[in-house]
């Protein structure tokens, strides 16, 4: 598997909130070492679109991770907007349920129609990887997270997303459930040495994610703390192809 193939599939996490040309001097640094850049609150909500269009104009394309989460109008209405902007990819809450996805996924089909443009990727975010099983039962629910993640995993699916946000731990029970064509995004990627302050707490390597299943490795710290972030960035990069060759 070629480094290129791999790099597609590496997401870097811009979820930093310190200054607009801090946030790009990291765009133009990993343009050409990452396959997207994934702008999250607290980078949204600093910097807005204008964050988007300049990333867009270095050539790199966008994960708008937003994690929309409302009634159904309201995040049909949001989701035409993300199509408008032309990011690559953006998600929604699948807690919101299944009438809140299915408009969802209408909307982006008929708004990319209309506009002539390309239809982005749209994932169905399951449950968060700083939660597990203690925090759902603090929470009310009585299912694990396993349990959790695949039933919101087929009730994405069904609506008629492109396919998840999940933990590397869960990709293979929803790739059994979901089939080959649910893409499979899994934030929590780390290197072999844990980072200071990690609140991750369902964690795999670049390598173990891939050879489980994942389609796109989302990956911040292991990048923005390293001595040389474009070398870890191709060091994650030959992690995948790894895992890719393996599976």
């Amino acid at each position: 598997m070629s480094n290129e193939a791999a790099r597609e599939k590496l997401i870097f996490a811009l979820d930093m909130g310190r200054g607009f040309d801090e946030a790009m001097s990291w765009v133009r640094l990993l343009t050409g070492h990452v396959g997207l850049f994934k702008v999250g609150k607290e980078a949204f909500t600093r910097f807005g679109p204008r964050l988007v269009e300049e990333i867009q104009k270095a050539g790199s394309r966008v994960f708008l991770d937003l994690k929309f989460h409302d009634i159904p109008n309201t995040v049909a209405r949001a989701a035409e907007g993300a199509v408008e902007m032309g990011v690559a990819m953006f998600n929604v809450h699948a807690l919101g349920g299944m009438s809140m996805m299915a408009e969802t996924a209408k909307a982006v089909r008929e708004t990319a129609r209309k506009r002539e443009l390309p239809e982005p990727v749209v994932l169905g975010v399951t449950v968060l990887t700083s939660l597990n099983d203690d925090d759902l039962r603090a929470l009310g629910f009585s299912c694990s997270t396993a349990e959790l993640v695949l039933r919101l995993a087929r009730m994405a699916r069904d609506a008629g997303l492109s396919g998840v946000v999940a933990s590397a731990q869960d990709v293979e029970a929803i790739r059994k459930a979901c089939g080959e064509g649910f893409a499979i995004v899994t934030p929590g990627i780390r290197g072999s040495a844990r980072v200071a302050g990690d609140d991750q707490k369902r964690v795999l390597t670049a390598e173990e994610a891939i050879r489980r299943g994942s389609d796109y490795l989302v990956v911040g710290r292991p990048i923005q703390t390293a001595e040389d972030p474009v070398a870890a960035a191709d060091e994650l990069c030959r992690e995948i192809a790894r895992g890719l060759t393996a599976g």
